[in-house]
């Protein structure tokens, strides 16, 4: 019986061991948990002010806001209302607004005591209240963080709204640099557009003329794929597209302009299945197929071949637009070199930056050329990129 005691007594201290050693291990210094917990609380509020700031998400930061500054309430206001409130004093809200106004005005923080924030209510708690600028790089804003205190406002309460503030127009500004990129991206699909439609249309419509007494069959061909081009060159919806879909537009475009140049021109693709689906930029290889066959072989004698790769490289799609033709200068593609005038440098340039726009500067064209050795132009793609869906 002892023995049993015995040895039920040394599994119970054994159990105690462990416990102690695994809480041991999980329990982190008091500064460890405050880092942790002010970090956490900051990815919280980062989230929905990288939307940009709209009541819907002011609202949603409000609350993570007010953790991070230790207020008894907290308000976002603009120069016409509160966008956003959360904890005690809401019912100070056109005082808040008229402070923030303040503020903005003088690009300044204000701090309110309990004689500026008159009430008739007999539980109001608010006796202060700090209004911070939410300042972006540039020094303008167009909101203020407004903590508000149980009681006056303390130097601690006043540099964590300031920080806080600090810290929260960081992240608006960052949402208002996405968007801008991505108006950016969308002006310079435009851009490309506009460049497509001067030569290209022309010359098009040029050599389906042609054909419309000597072959009809064949000019009424020419005109459905050329419907078809601009149907999908011109559309109003998507950033974005697959290669297959790219592809389908490239082999139209060669089609029409096979027609002009007859046996000169020779295509060569070799597409991995694989890679068909996946994502890229909206109109960012057909600009490099023109770019080979209207500078690189309409200007050299003889048959010029334009060859088309897309290869699976595991994680990425590689692909390549190669031609014999004449060439270029390597110095028209070099940081700030001049752009030729007939706006040979403007395709490529637009695809490269919106390449690196949407998946890193580490995405950027790759051109290798040289006067009479051709051009090969080449681009790495993510076979999954976030925000990236044709």
């Amino acid at each position: 019986m002892l023995a049993v005691v015995a040895v039920l007594a040394g599994l119970a201290a054994a159990v105690v061991a462990v416990v102690r050693l695994r809480a041991r291990r999980g329990i982190a210094t008091a500064m460890q948990r405050a880092t942790y917990d002010v970090l956490h609380t900051a990815a919280l509020a980062a989230e929905p002010l990288r939307g940009g700031l709209s009541p819907a998400g002011a609202g949603k930061a409000a609350r993570h806001l007010r953790a991070l500054v230790g207020a008894a309430g907290l308000t976002i206001a603009d120069r016409d209302r509160c966008l956003a409130f959360d904890g005690r004093g809401s019912h100070h809200g056109d005082q808040f607004t008229a402070a923030a106004t303040r503020a903005l005005d003088t690009h300044r923080s204000v701090v309110l005591a309990a004689a500026d924030l008159p009430c008739d209510r007999v539980d109001c708690v608010v006796r202060g209240a700090v209004v911070a600028p939410l300042s972006g790089p540039d020094g303008r804003a167009s909101a203020a963080l407004v903590a508000v205190a149980d009681d006056q406002p303390a130097p601690g309460l006043v540099q964590a709204t300031l920080e806080t503030a600090r810290w929260a127009a960081t992240q608006i500004a960052l949402a208002e640099l996405e968007s801008s990129r991505e108006r950016l991206a969308r002006a310079e699909v435009r851009a490309l557009r506009a460049q497509i439609s001067p030569h290209f249309i022309y010359n098009a419509l040029t050599a389906i003329a042609s054909f419309v007494r000597t072959d009809p069959e064949r000019a009424r061909e020419l005109i459905l794929e050329f419907a078809e081009f601009t149907r999908y060159s011109f559309r109003a919806h998507g950033d974005f597209t697959t290669l297959a879909e790219e592809l389908r537009s490239i082999d139209r475009y060669l089609t029409i302009e096979r027609a002009r140049f007859g046996d000169r021109l020779q295509v060569r693709l070799q597409i991995a299945p694989e890679v068909l689906p996946v994502g890229l930029p909206f109109l960012c290889l057909q600009p490099l197929v023109e770019n080979a066959v209207r500078h690189g072989l309409s200007r050299k004698p003889g048959v010029g071949m334009v060859s088309i790769e897309a290869q699976d490289a595991g994680a990425e799609c590689h692909i390549t637009v190669e031609d014999d033709g004449v060439g270029m200068d390597p110095e028209v593609f070099a940081a700030g070199g001049p752009e030729t005038d007939d706006g040979q440098h403007v395709g490529l340039a637009n695809v490269d930056e919106r390449l690196r726009s949407v998946f890193g500067d580490h995405f950027g064209l790759v051109v290798e050329t040289a006067p009479g050795a051709g051009t090969k132009v080449s681009m790495r793609v993510p076979k999954f990129h976030p925000g990236v869906r044709a």
